[in-house]
């Protein structure tokens, strides 16, 4: 096997010597990683249910329905004590860092050959999941995304692998993480060649494919076959449909330029603030919780307020308002 010394590391050379090949020896690792990644996936998961049940007392996805019920002093005080425990957790924990997301992943693969911190991973996905838990109006695919690539990247890194290697097997623990969490294992593939790796070589994209399917057999298994989303039924597409496509596209755009925006200039100004970083996230916590009095559905993932809205249960009128609230309490 060519240039196998410079590949593998000492632990892969036995199983170099018998299988001689590089790319199956990949595969294999994508298999490892994929199932690996797809664990950790339902670990930080049952995480982040374990704290949303000890704050608010449910496991439901479904959080606003539930959220409405309780007194609006509990509504105010569980994000903003559970801001104050994250503050000091990342300050502990993850000294003078800013969150971790995708936006990391994409610097290790494109800066650090595929490496990152598994410790750091770990922490992340502690500190995101209690957050997420707490009521903090965030998604579960960001931290999900960082620690399957953490995953992968430290297996990369104890194996020795070149460059290239690593930075496929980063994009084997993105893969399968997406998958894990979406149910989904044809949008974990294509996340992780097209965000992290950056292109559909076959050499990466197969072993990608292997992990993304794995991660999500996993997952399968553990939570059931259930799509992520449940669709209201529509009639056949019409070309009369395609101009509403279109705007829809623009104005998403739009929306998402607005958001990204607002989420640079509410960091700068946090940042400038006469508080301590960790006493912070106790205010962006405050401002939540008092948003959510009147639209709990900003809590949390929000998979259940989504749900709900594909299905077409809410007026446009609460449509926008929910748009509006929503950015908002992300954005802080």
């Amino acid at each position: 096997m060519t240039g196998k010394r410079e590949i593998f590391g000492p632990v892969l050379m036995h199983l170099g010597a018998v299988i001689r090949n590089d790319h199956l020896i990949l595969s294999l690792l994508a298999l490892g990683v994929g199932a690996v990644a797809g664990v950790a996936v339902i670990g930080f998961r049952e995480a982040v249910v374990f704290f949303q049940l000890s704050a608010f007392g449910t496991d439901t996805e479904h959080l606003y329905a539930e959220v409405m019920k309780l007194p609006w002093w509990r509504i105010v005080l569980v994000p903003t004590l559970g801001g104050l425990a994250i503050g000091i957790l990342a300050h502990r924990f993850l000294p003078g860092q800013r969150p971790h997301g995708v936006s990391d992943v994409i610097e290790a693969s494109a800066l650090h050959g595929g490496r990152m911190s598994g410790t750091t991973g770990f922490r992340a996905a502690l500190v995101n999941a209690a957050s997420i838990g707490f009521g903090a109006s965030v998604g579960r695919e960001g931290p999900a995304v960082h620690l399957g690539a953490s995953l992968g990247g430290v297996i990369a890194k104890r194996l020795h692998l070149n460059r290239t290697f690593a930075r496929t097997l980063l994009g084997c623990g993105v893969a399968a993480a997406v998958a894990g969490s979406f149910n989904a294992p044809i949008a974990g593939a294509l996340f992780a060649s097209e965000v992290v790796i950056g292109n559909y070589a076959l050499k990466a994209f197969a072993p990608i494919v292997i992990a993304s399917v794995t991660g999500t057999m996993i997952s399968r298994a553990y939570f059931g076959d259930f799509p992520a989303f449940m669709l209201a039924e529509h009639d056949a597409i019409s070309l009369m449909e395609f101009p509403a496509f279109i705007g829809l596209g623009l104005l998403t755009g739009l929306v998402a330029t607005v958001f990204i925006r607002g989420t640079f200039w509410i960091g700068e100004k946090a940042a400038s603030s006469p508080f301590p970083a960790w006493s912070r996230p106790a205010f962006g916590g405050l401002a939540v919780g008092l948003i959510a009095t009147v639209y709990p559905h900003v809590l949390g993932v929000g998979y259940g307020t989504m749900d709900t809205v594909l299905t077409g249960f809410f007026p446009v009128s609460l449509l926008i308002a929910l748009l509006i609230a929503k950015m908002a309490a992300s954005m802080i």
